[in-house]
C-alpha cells in the first residue's frame, strides 16, 4: 500500500476516534494528526478512554459506518474555507492601484470573502470523504501507545499495523 493511502486510513481512524470521544466526553479538547506511523492525538485525556474510542473507530469504520471519517473540525475544512475565501478576496482587489481604490473594494471583498465562506462549506467534508480519508481500513489494528509529556501538553502516538 502507498504512503498516501496509508495516511488516509489512520486519518480515518483519528477522527472515528475523536468523534466517539467526544460523543461520550464533550467537554474534551483534542487534536489530532496522522502519519504513515499511525497518528498523534494531543490533550489531556486518559489513556484507557483514549485507546476505547479508537477500537471502537476501527470497529465501527470496519463494520461499513464512513461517515466516521469525516470530522467537522478537521484541517482539511479550515484550509479549503481559506483557500476559496483567500482566492476569491485576492481576486476581487484586482487590479486596484491605490489604497484608495482597495479601500473603495473592501465592502465587495467582505462580500466574496462571506460567499467564499458559505460555498465552502460542503467542499471541506468532500475532500476529506473522497481524498483526505479512506474508511475502508481493513484489519487494522492498534500495535503501539507512545504516551509523552511536555509541559502540560500530552500526547498518545498510537501506532497501527495489519
Amino acid at each position: 500500500m502507498n504512503p498516501l493511502q496509508v495516511i488516509r486510513i489512520h486519518h480515518a481512524i483519528e477522527h472515528a476516534s475523536l468523534s466517539i470521544l467526544h460523543s461520550k466526553f464533550p467537554t474534551l479538547h483534542l487534536a489530532g494528526y496522522s502519519d504513515p506511523l499511525g497518528f498523534i492525538v494531543v490533550g489531556d485525556v486518559e489513556t484507557d478512554k483514549l485507546l476505547a474510542a479508537v477500537n471502537e473507530g476501527i470497529a465501527r469504520l470496519q463494520a461499513g459506518e464512513k461517515a466516521l471519517a469525516v470530522h467537522p473540525n478537521c484541517g482539511t475544512n479550515f484550509a479549503a474555507a481559506g483557500l476559496v475565501a483567500g482566492t476569491l478576496g485576492w481576486l476581487a482587489m484586482l487590479g486596484s492601484r491605490s489604497f484608495k481604490k482597495e479601500l473603495d473594494r473592501w465592502p465587495f471583498v467582505v462580500s466574496l470573502v462571506t460567499l467564499g465562506m458559505i460555498i465552502s462549506q460542503p467542499l471541506g467534508p468532500f475532500l476529506q470523504a473522497n481524498f483526505t480519508t479512506d474508511a475502508n481500513i481493513g484489519a487494522i489494528r492498534v500495535k503501539e501507545i507512545i504516551i509523552s509529556k511536555r509541559g502540560t501538553v500530552k500526547t498518545h502516538r498510537f501506532k497501527l499495523g495489519y
